[in-house]
């Protein structure tokens, strides 16, 4: 398999066409070749004129460990070009910041979900090219998620940071393909291109020990994208355990396995939620195993507190790619929590993503649905799946004619 990177390097028809051309470059730790050549430095080996490079969350290195922790613009100290930050004083790049270049290379590797800010990233550097007449190129990777959509599609009204447009939490498209419908959508005038990947196969699995394919290549090592971000596990699971951001409750950050448990909290029994759960929605939890665990966060939250939690397993034999349904299951475990704890603090109140008016969990399933659903007890599974299967079947059919693979 070789990404959209891998083959511009290769290919010296596409580098010709950035001969004389003032070029930008979007990465950040993942955007390696297959020999783990960060791209900055195998395009200027390559002879392209890279002029300035961008960060988005989590910056161009990956070193802002913790989540909205902001990063700012620095001068590369081995090529003297500079860095701008898109995710410190801005998050859009300005006029000045897109005069630097004449074509912006966009080479980050995704997730496959909504609230991954790289998404957001991607339409406002298409926004802003289309502004000052820019060439954008998107260096195609894999989608680890694979295919499958999930989830209700964002209310329009309620956009942000983590919700550039009504697509659900789990879109099913590669960044190629997400810049095609964004420039679609939002009726974008630009010179766009992707780069597309070779070999790229997301309908098929390999039957290994970490349960490779279905998105990922098993023939491509994992690196991190951003900090927290540690496996492929995390990477299917994540469209999931991402909602715990907008809870009380742990996700795992201050463990060596974040974003890859449902739950953990110290005055939780994790044996009786997920008891709960297989008599709510058995079929919620198909496509991956569950194990009960005990961890002690070494910082966030509940920091050196022993916390109860569900461990999500999918990968190797446990996981089925057209079983596995991350967020259903995530608002499965909140549904069985409230059921047993009715009046459990569950919902974070703080600032998310520059959002001060809207509650967390709101922001990131891009309205107030799903938290409506977990608080009324009266509405059971067929409720919220009703209305995500109305929103994935309509997501399907709006992408069909974006697909590349």
């Amino acid at each position: 398999m070789k990404t959209g990177l891998d083959r511009l390097l290769a290919d010296h028809s596409l580098l010709n066409q950035l001969k004389g051309k003032r070029v930008a470059l979007v990465a950040h730790p993942a955007s390696v070749t297959r020999n783990l050549v960060h791209s900055l430095d195998a395009l200027v080996g390559a002879g392209v004129n890279i002029t300035s490079a961008f960060g988005p969350q989590h910056g161009l290195k990956g070193d802002k460990q913790d989540n909205m922790v902001e990063t700012a613009d620095e001068v590369d100290a081995v090529y003297g070009i500079p860095i701008f930050s898109l995710y410190g004083e801005v998050r859009r790049p300005t006029p000045a910041m897109m005069d630097t270049a004449d074509v912006f290379l966009f080479d980050l590797q995704d997730l496959g979900c909504r609230i991954y800010t790289f998404v957001t990233t991607l339409l406002y550097l298409l926004e802003a090219a289309a502004e000052r007449g820019k060439t954008v190129w998107v260096l195609d990777r894999p989608n680890p998620a694979g295919r499958p959509v999930e989830g209700t599609l964002l209310v329009p009204g309620q956009e942000s940071f983590v919700g550039a447009a009504p697509m659900p939490m789990r879109h099913g498209l590669t960044m190629g393909e997400m810049g095609r419908w964004f420039v679609e959508q939002f009726d974008l005038d630009l010179d766009y291109s992707v780069v597309e990947m070779e070999g790229w196969q997301p309908n098929q699995g390999e039957e290994d020990a970490a349960g490779a394919g279905w998105g990922w290549p098993s023939d491509r090592i994992w690196i991190n994208p951003s900090p927290n971000a540690a496996a492929l596990n995390m990477a299917r699971a994540y469209a999931g355990t991402v909602m715990l951001e907008g809870t009380n409750l742990s996700e795992g950050r201050g463990t060596t396995r974040p974003l890859e448990v449902l739950f953990g909290a110290p005055d939780l029994d994790a044996g009786a939620i997920h008891k709960l759960m297989r008599k709510i929605a058995p079929e919620w939890l198909s496509g991956c195993a569950l194990r009960e665990c005990w961890f002690e966060p070494t910082f966030h939250k509940h920091a050196g507190k022993l916390c109860s939690g569900l461990m999500i397993h999918a990968e190797g034999p446990f996981y089925d790619n057209d079983m596995f349904k991350p967020w259903r299951l995530q608002a499965l475990a909140f549904k069985a929590i409230r059921t047993l704890h009715p009046g459990y603090d569950l919902w974070r109140d703080f600032p998310y993503e520059y959002e001060m008016d809207r509650l967390a969990i709101d922001v990131i399933n891009g309205g107030p649905s799903l938290r409506a659903w977990v608080d009324d007890d009266s509405a059971g599974p067929d409720h919220l799946d009703g209305q995500a299967t109305a929103d994935e079947a309509a997501w399907v059919e709006m992408v069909r004619g974006h697909l590349l693979y």
